[in-house]
């Protein structure tokens, strides 16, 4: 039986009987009415195995019973079903303003849709900037809820902050825990439009699947609110008791029975609003292994120096680069999922059947880009390189400085944010040559690296977390226009790089190293100081190797800080890199939201 995956277990009476049940359902589409007020007519398919024994999880020691709610909870979460009318809950959805965006954490994420009011939650750092609220405070409209929950003793003071989650039939939120350092106790949950089941897990394994029914509050507060993590699976219906079926509108219809039998519910639009108050002091919860503010996580930070011979440089490499990759492969993977425009027109544009080589391919986001192109990828990371295969694409482990393939074979070579994980100018050059060797003569290169300048002509990338103070217009302007810079052809190169003084750019650099010669440690999302840094990579414990895209079996039993290695590079230095080489050409040369990029082309 594969890992994490669900399973429904039935128990015959007999082995004659069971027997009957794999001939007539096993592998065979069956179809199935939800309820007679849903004339939608659904398919599935079974898939039968037998088992000798079945591990359940932990018996629970605890079945904490609220008089609203027939179901065991998690301790400290509080049920409240149908606490709101059906015209309240009309006028709630009516107050979100969808096409209205401040910012990309906005926009629709992977798995919902999502909006934020009073401060916003920004997903990468897993935080809240508490110094820059936003404009659009809590509407109006949620105020005699949040008064009725304060009025009843629900919670201890109005919250400040409204995050609405928006789910479609078949799309869910990943496990978590809100974080303890952004969010006092007492999350409020409130679900419309649609019923759901939200599964609670314990750190011990105990896990307790809680439904949610439509226009019902959770509050989350104590033990289930600081040591469980809440998700929602994404899928399009779920199991419930037959004591309480979803009704065809979403509304939960009670029963008394005397069995414990379950049913199918489908789910729906499902509208989420998340009500948190602020934390603006240090948590100092009892469980201290879950919570970020009496973690002391800079105590990992490592004393790494500027590498001086070329075993430094390997050295530096494997310890920063090669075994992070290795060790994040999981996570890093469920991060990278959607390919850039840019490099995404530029595969676009090649003709039918051209050979691609994709060195650093990653998890192979970009070998699922073209299906008229013939590619293939390559990567340090065997890990990376088992998801790609796990993806259907053909992939192998190699080094960037030695590919194992002929020269004069490609017809187009990517390296997206590879080279700048090498710690030598040497070595960075090494890696063009490489690339340059194994294209055709004609053959185009497209190389990404990250820029030491996150904001060029005073528009930040979107790696930077987004400064509220900054128009509308011009948060558009960035998301929509990515702030690129554009050199259509080698004489245009010249002319616009007319201006920089290639030796300064070395000058330049030599003024930005550290004089101790140590490696500084990142702040993420800030803007970068120096051209060589280690860049911190924040691994929780609950989220490794929990891709759905890879089985990568790593464990982790606490959280976790990696450092990986970057030089990043200042305007103008790709370029000079390149022009040290003399069977190339330079074709275009653009900054794309925070890195530089080139197009080069080997000469006939």
């Amino acid at each position: 039986m594969a890992r994490d995956k669900p399973y429904c277990f039935v128990q015959f009476e007999s082995v004659e009987s069971s027997m009957l049940a794999v001939r007539d359902i096993h592998g065979k589409k069956l179809e199935f009415q939800c309820n007679s007020s849903i004339k939608t007519v659904y398919t599935v398919t079974f898939y039968l195995a037998y088992v000798s024994e079945v591990n359940m999880v932990k018996k629970l020691e605890f079945c904490e019973k609220k008089p609203s709610c027939e179901c065991p909870l998690p301790p400290g979460l509080v049920m409240l079903p149908d606490y709101v009318e059906r015209q309240y809950e009309e006028k709630l959805l009516k107050c979100i303003n969808w096409t209205c965006v401040e910012s990309d954490s906005e926009k629709s994420l992977k798995n919902r849709r999502v909006k934020h009011y009073g401060y916003e939650f920004i997903y990468g750092a897993n935080d809240i900037d508490k110094d820059h609220p936003l404009d659009e405070v809590i509407p109006d409209v949620c105020v005699p809820l949040l008064d009725s929950l304060v009025n009843n003793g629900y919670l201890s003071q109005r919250s400040d902050q409204l995050t609405i989650n928006q789910y479609q039939p078949g799309q869910g939120i990943p496990a978590h825990i809100d974080t303890h350092s952004a969010f006092e106790d007492g999350i409020v949950s409130l679900s419309l439009g649609s019923s759901v089941v939200m599964d609670f897990k314990r750190p011990d394994g105990v896990h307790i699947p809680v439904l949610l029914p439509r226009r019902s509050v959770i509050i989350m507060t104590g033990e289930s609110r600081y040591l469980w993590s809440h998700g929602i699976t994404p899928r399009k219906s779920d199991i419930v008791p037959t004591s309480q079926q979803i009704t065809g509108d979403g509304d939960l219809q009670t029963a008394r029975t005397a069995d414990d039998k379950m049913t199918l519910s489908m789910r729906q639009t499902r509208t989420s609003f998340t009500f948190r108050k602020i934390r603006r002091k240090p948590c100092e919860c009892a469980f201290a292994k879950q919570c970020d503010s009496q973690a002391d996580v800079k105590k990992s930070e490592p004393d790494q120096n500027l590498p001086k011979t070329p075993n430094e440089a390997l050295s530096l490499e494997k310890e920063h680069v090669h075994q992070v990759y290795e060790e994040i492969a999981g996570h890093f993977s469920g991060t990278r999922h959607t390919p850039w425009p840019k490099v995404v027109d530029f595969l676009n544009s090649q003709p039918p059947f051209s050979l691609v080589l994709d060195i650093g391919c990653g998890n192979g986001k970009y070998l699922a880009v073209g299906d008229n192109l013939i590619k293939v990828g390559c990567d340090r990371s065997s890990n990376l390189i088992n998801i790609c295969h796990q993806r259907g694409f053909e992939a192998f482990v190699c080094d960037c400085l030695d590919v194992p393939l002929k020269s004069n074979v490609f017809d187009v070579i990517l390296s997206i944010a590879v080279i700048h994980h090498l710690s030598t100018e040497e070595r960075r050059l090494r890696a063009i040559k490489e690339l340059v060797r194994l294209l055709k003569p004609g053959g185009q290169g497209l190389v990404y690296v990250w820029a030491l300048e996150q904001q060029l002509h005073k528009l930040k990338s979107k790696y930077l977390k987004p400064k509220f103070d900054d128009t509308h217009d011009n948060v558009l302007q960035a998301i929509n226009n990515e702030e690129t810079l554009t050199c259509e052809t080698q004489q245009d190169l010249q002319r616009n790089s007319a201006g920089i003084d290639h030796d300064k750019v070395a000058v330049e650099y030599q003024r930005l190293e550290s004089k101790d010669n140590k490696l500084p440690v990142h702040k993420n999302r800030t803007e970068f100081v120096k051209p060589d840094l280690l860049v911190p990579w924040h691994l929780k414990a609950t989220r490794m190797g929990k891709s759905n895209e890879n089985h990568v079996n790593t464990e982790l039993k606490s959280d976790k800080v990696f450092h990986r290695f970057y030089h990043v590079f200042q305007q103008g230095e790709l370029e000079s890199l390149c022009q040290k080489l003399e069977d190339i050409k330079i074709v275009q040369s653009y900054y794309d939201q925070g890195n530089w990029c080139l197009i080069l082309e080997k000469n006939l």
